[in-house]
């Protein structure tokens, strides 16, 4: 797979997130292709988003939690993949490993907030999702940038 992979991924997780940050600022058109793709993605329940000069995101508290752990995660990928000059990945039960041990702060938030009843605020539902986001774009990166074809 050609080098430019991995950082052109970084770049597409990185703009995607200050897109998503930046809808409520946008020209109208734009921002509504933003709020119209964030409800393919999205619940978009006004109480679990965060609001910005009152106007709610596109996506979810933890929805951005989740890409902004993907942009971290891919930009990560990205510079790790160049810099593995021994040409060492993480072997495939290594990345499931990581993975699920990065889902577990999502999953016990998801847990206690609907099995317990407890509140859960936005920004710990926000936090407890940026693990699972970056080890999966990691994963989806460094997967993604190793393929070899022939």
């Amino acid at each position: 797979m050609p080098r430019w992979v991995a950082p052109s991924v970084a770049v597409l997780a990185c703009s995607w997130l200050v897109l998503i940050v930046a809808a409520p600022f946008l020209w109208v058109p734009a921002a509504g292709v933003m709020y119209a793709a964030g409800s393919f993605i999205c619940h978009q329940i006004p109480q679990r988003s965060f609001h910005l000069d009152g106007i709610q995101l596109p996506v979810c508290a933890r929805c951005l939690g989740l890409y902004g752990g993907g942009a971290f995660g891919s930009v990560i990928a990205a510079f790790r993949r160049w810099s593995m000059s021994d040409g060492h990945v993480l072997t495939r039960v290594a990345r499931w490993k990581w993975t699920a041990i990065a889902a577990v702060p999502t999953i016990a938030t998801f847990v206690l907030e609907w099995g317990f009843g407890w509140p859960i605020s936005n920004t710990v539902r926000a936090v407890a999702a940026l693990p699972f986001g970056a080890a999966v774009a990691f994963v989806v990166v460094i997967s993604a940038a190793t393929v070899h074809y022939e």
